[in-house]
């Protein structure tokens, strides 16, 4: 009865010592296992990639620490977070409403490209945040649009569309730059006015039109007529050059004759006989002698 007793202690000691390393070597894995996690998960916190066209903004804990360029770089995980904003050409297409000088309501489509001077992106987001598009560019174009066409008459901005244009570029270069965005172009797609006053500028150009038609026939009346009084004028020099130096003979005088006879003789009626006479005969006649 004490062997039986100690034999089965003895097995019980010997299973319980063999499950004790096993246990221990399992623990080991899972806290290596979970350290190579977390060690990725820190990596992946830690390494991030800035696109080309891109600058990195870095803030740690909320305030703006520095800025990197497009590539592969290191950040501190979890205290610092990036924010990415971009350099390349952005445009902004937007309606807008203004008045010329002479009161005249005009409506036009403006299309602006620009960019952000990727070099004070850091200054940019800090005093303006990434939405500065929203709360610099588009209003900065309808002050443009409006200071532009206050400058000019309806007619002007019609007639002088890129000096209005220009004007209007210059005006928002001026009211962006301090923000270190740069505008590339500024685009007037259209520009409408009121029906009334299209009606108006139609109404006129039909009316110069029609004075320019009418000045350009009087000038042409004004030149045939200048045209025939120098002719007659020139053949009455011509026939009094010929009368004074006494070129202006009957055989000169037949000459002319005979070159302007287009080769019909006229015929004599008598008065009281009504028989028409030939006068070809007699010309036929002195011909002859």
């Amino acid at each position: 009865m004490f062997d039986g007793k100690f034999t089965t202690s003895s097995s019980t000691s010997a299973s319980t010592s063999a499950k004790k390393p096993l246990g221990k070597l399992g623990k080991n894995v899972f806290i290596i296992a979970a350290a190579i996690i977390l060690l990725l998960i820190l990596l992946r916190a830690a390494i991030y990639v800035v696109p080309a066209g891109n600058v990195g903004v870095i803030t740690r804990w909320g305030a703006v620490n520095r800025t990197s360029q497009a590539g592969i770089h290191m950040k501190i995980p979890f205290a610092e977070n990036v924010v990415f904003m971009s350099t390349r050409t952005q445009k902004d297409e937007s309606p807008a409403t203004a008045m010329s000088n002479n009161l005249q309501v005009v409506t036009s489509l403006i299309a602006v490209n620009y960019r952000l001077d990727g070099s004070k992106a850091q200054q940019v987001y800090q005093e303006i945040g990434p939405n500065y598009a929203e709360i610099i560019i588009a209003p900065a174009i309808q002050n443009a649009f409006k200071a532009a066409t206050a400058r000019y008459s309806a007619e002007e901005l019609i007639t002088k569309r890129g000096a209005v244009r220009q004007s209007a570029e210059d005006e928002l270069i001026s009211q962006v730059e301090p923000y270190h965005i740069i505008v590339e172009n500024f685009n007037i797609i259209n520009m409408d006015f009121s029906q009334e006053y299209q009606n108006a500028i139609e109404s006129k150009q039909v009316a110069q039109q029609q004075v320019e038609t009418s000045r350009q026939k009087l000038a042409q009346a004004e030149i045939d007529a200048k045209t025939v009084i120098a002719q007659a004028q020139g053949q009455a020099d011509a026939q009094k050059a010929l009368k004074d130096t006494g070129a202006l003979t009957p055989e000169y005088l037949q000459y002319l004759f005979l070159t302007k006879w287009n080769g019909i003789l006229p015929q004599v009626m008598t008065g009281g006989s009504g028989t028409m006479i030939d006068i070809s005969q007699f010309l036929e006649g002195k011909t002859d002698r």
